[in-house]
């Protein structure tokens, strides 16, 4: 029988070691925070050399006025006119996209990326700004007793962002949810708008992630962009007011 060499042999030992050793480690918690870039930071000269020809077209995209706020808007909880706006701007933009009526469409609180949207000209960049990452929307066929639990979460977080739909939080649950102008059905299905995080499984939402998804690629950040042009052409400023759409009961 033909022998391996020593040094294989060797090899074949120290890999077989080295997998059974190999320790696998898995996230319990993620935590991040937010930083803004000031003047007052000193640039690197190299970074900025090697995007000095990509920078001209960026900015000029990013400096595009898409629409004018007549009123600044603001994040608050538990209903805020900047989370109403957003909202608004994806329960519009998903009945147009995927052709179909939906009946609510939520937001939640940690994805409202801006603390204000200032009143006046709009830019492309804030739009960015407000929502940076390319989170898509989406639809999901949920029974009423599945959104209640969803809603349970947005109540326990402060309230979140809806349209379509009025509730009150009382003890960190949702009560007297209203859809459509009736009573929140345990049984019914509705049609939901909302973003993938959520869908999959994102800020504890696990009643969805098991709820098949209707996506088409579209995202947030684009619903909102054509939600302005579409105002825009109806003759419309942005803006938004407080509604009672999520409120304290007493």
């Amino acid at each position: 029988m033909k022998k391996n060499p020593p040094f294989l042999l060797l090899v074949v030992v120290f890999i077989s070691a080295a997998l059974s050793c190999n320790t696998i480690y898995q996230s319990q918690t993620l935590q991040y925070k937010t930083y803004r870039i000031t003047p007052t930071e000193q640039p690197d000269s190299s970074q900025l050399n090697f995007l000095e020809p990509y920078s001209e077209n960026v900015n000029k995209t990013m400096n595009d006025v898409v629409g004018v706020a007549t009123v600044s808007m603001d994040k608050k909880q538990p209903e805020g006119t900047l989370g109403n706006f957003m909202v608004d701007a994806f329960i519009t933009m998903a009945a147009e996209q995927y052709n179909t009526k939906v009946d609510v469409a939520i937001v939640n609180y940690g994805g409202i990326r801006l603390t204000q949207l200032a009143a006046g000209n709009v830019t492309t960049g804030k739009i960015f700004e407000l929502m940076p990452f390319d989170n898509v929307l989406i639809l999901q066929k949920v029974k009423g007793s599945a959104l209640q639990e969803f809603l349970n979460i947005a109540a326990e977080r402060g309230g979140w962002p809806v349209a379509g739909m009025t509730m009150q939080i009382k003890n960190k649950k949702a009560i007297n949810v209203i859809i459509g102008g009736k009573a929140l059905d345990p049984n019914a299905v509705y049609t939901v708008a909302n973003s993938d995080f959520l869908a999959n499984g994102g800020d504890n939402a696990d009643m969805l992630r098991t709820i098949p998804q209707i996506s088409n690629g579209y995202l947030m950040r684009d619903a909102i962009l054509d939600y302005i042009k579409k105002l825009k052409n109806q003759g419309k400023n942005i803006s938004a007011n407080i509604e009672k759409r999520v409120t304290n009961a007493e």
